[in-house]
């Protein structure tokens, strides 16, 4: 009996030491579900992770749907997280926070003035980027609490109801957004929603990233390649002047890969508006196959290795370089998320749509239903 006993734990001990384990690098800390759990709203939030078979692990939060985590391994295995985010749900229930991670709605980006009409009515939304309204306004869909619902291991599915006249939008606005993780290292994102009043509708989420491991690092060594020809010039408050402007001769042209860092500070007009890149890019798209996620962006870090593409069914991609972090943010390390440390990629329709007639058209009808997908795909670079 004892001797069989003493098999049994042999076995068991020879099983743990042969499950692999992930060799973190230095001062990631995994987010503890305990420490996202509160009541706000009349609603509780919660912590979801999605893993796959190689390690791969995302964590979200039903507060503003926002992604707190991706862990992914570098050439040499080493697993490092990419994105911007707090230790805890405090942190994300200030008001004020740059968006990381979130979901982004009714309608991502700026509409000047915060005005628009649809037919003969016109609306008001709330100003919170003076002059203009962004990102749904500050009870957008960053700072509400969905439903949660893990559908399978590795598909989590968040719900929302925007009731009429939210933030200042028509109709009663349906809204399903499913995360998941392949075992392909594909973080993808499909959007739905439905209306009962004609409205406008933009979504997208607000991820940081850093390949390198999120922290203070800068960004500028980071090689990017966006898919585009074409962009829409702004303002000096970054509205689109409706113009689609060729990037050939630009600092903002990233047909072929550069770095980030090298045209950043140039002296072109666009550059100072934006303080550095916070433009959008207008996708080039193969008319046979628009329906499909399409390549709209890759970046590379080169010390790591890791490396980004970003597909979509969206016609554009906002790229903003963190132009605006200055320090006071305090991240998942304890580190000071500093100037320029993360950058964003956010698929969308353009800025300002409802005011450009000569941009695609975000207004949505009853009877019609939103669809989008937008998909991360991460690995490593050959070279």
């Amino acid at each position: 009996m004892k001797r069989y006993l003493l098999m049994i734990v042999i076995t068991i001990l020879v099983v743990r030491c042969s499950t692999p384990q992930k060799n973190l690098a230095d001062g990631v800390l995994l987010p503890q579900p305990e420490n996202f759990s509160a009541e706000t709203g009349g609603k509780m939030t919660d912590l979801f992770t999605l893993e796959n078979e190689s390690g791969m692990r995302v964590d979200i939060t039903n507060h503003g749907g926002r992604i707190v985590t991706i862990l992914v391994p570098d050439r040499n295995g080493i697993f490092d997280d990419v994105v911007t985010g707090y230790p805890s749900i405090d942190e994300y229930l200030v008001t004020n926070e740059p968006y990381f991670g979130s979901l982004i709605g009714r309608y991502g980006n700026r509409i000047a003035k915060g005005r628009f009409a649809i037919e003969d009515t016109e609306y008001q939304l709330a100003i919170n980027n003076d002059p203009n309204h962004l990102h749904g306004g500050p009870g957008g869909f960053h700072n509400v609490v969905w439903d949660a619902q893990m559908v399978a291991d590795n598909t989590l599915e968040l719900s929302y109801l925007s009731a009429d006249g939210e933030e200042g939008y028509p109709g009663n606005l349906e809204v399903t957004v499913i995360y998941s993780l392949t075992k392909n290292n594909e973080l993808v994102i499909e959007y739905e929603a439905t209306t009962d009043k004609a409205t406008v509708l933009n979504l997208t989420n607000h991820a940081f990233y850093n390949l390198a491991g999120e922290g203070d690092r800068p960004i500028s060594e980071h090689l990017l390649m966006i898919n585009a020809d074409h962009y829409t010039p702004v303002d000096a408050d970054l509205i689109p002047t409706g113009e689609i402007a060729s990037l050939a001769g630009t600092p903002l042209d990233f047909r072929n890969f550069t770095p980030i860092g090298e045209r950043i500070n140039d002296s072109h007009p666009q550059i100072g508006f934006g303080q550095g890149y916070d433009h959008n890019y207008v996708l080039n798209k193969t008319a046979d196959d628009s329906e499909e996620p399409q390549l709209a962006a890759t970046v590379i870090e080169p010390l790591s290795g890791r490396k980004m593409e970003i597909y979509t069914t969206e016609p554009g991609i906002q790229f903003y370089s963190g132009n605006f972090l200055d320090g006071s943010e305090v991240g998942k390390r304890g580190e000071n998320y500093t100037y320029r440390s993360s950058f964003c990629l956010e698929t969308q329709h353009f800025p300002d749509s409802p005011n450009q007639p000569n941009f695609p058209s975000t207004l949505l009808l009853p009877g019609e239903t939103y669809r989008q997908v937008t998909k991360m795909v991460f690995g490593i670079d050959a070279n």
